[in-house]
């Protein structure tokens, strides 16, 4: 087998493993997904206790039915532009897998879409943007009605290092 071949074969097999169902969301007008197995729930924004001396992404801590929920703000944690909070603005409630186990964080997306089942096939890697941009959080890209929506790897966008801090704070 051709080294060509066996490349393109692999890529296939990763793709593979990337298909399956994702819940889309909008933020700053850019579709982004997340695997539907990481979702836990998806609440309408409610009142977020603030905590000090915490990142500007952290927004606080949510009570929801008696468990305290740490709440990150995707948009600032994509260093995108601040806004106000809107009817659609929602906290998609995930559960991400840190070096310290398992942990619930809230993250407030600008509205949900929809849950889409991707095939592999619709899937390509993600584009390489130089040494210096770091895109390992990216699943890949996924080609869908003449659009693209980023795939993300939640437990990579929020990392160790938010975990830990939102930990901390909850």
């Amino acid at each position: 087998m051709s080294e060509v071949t066996k490349t393109m074969g692999q890529a296939v097999k990763v793709m593979g493993e990337k298909e399956g169902k994702y819940l889309t969301f909008s933020l700053a007008g850019e579709e982004y997904g997340i695997g539907i197995l990481k979702i836990k729930e998806i609440i309408g924004m409610m009142p977020i206790t603030p905590i000090p001396r915490t990142p500007s992404y952290v927004k606080g801590v949510i009570n929801l039915r008696g468990k305290v929920i740490p709440v990150v703000d995707l948009r600032l944690k994509f260093e995108m532009e601040e806004i106000s909070y809107t009817e659609r603005t929602c906290i998609i409630v995930v559960e991400t897998r840190g070096e310290a186990g398992s942990v619930l964080i809230g993250i407030v997306v600008d509205s949900v879409s929809e849950v889409l089942n991707i095939r592999g096939s619709e899937i390509e890697e993600t584009p390489a943007f130089g040494a210096r941009l770091d895109t390992d959080y990216i699943l890949g890209m996924a080609k869908r009605d003449g659009g693209v929506k980023i795939l993300l790897d939640i437990d990579k966008v929020l990392g160790n290092e938010t975990i830990e801090v939102v930990r901390e704070a909850a």
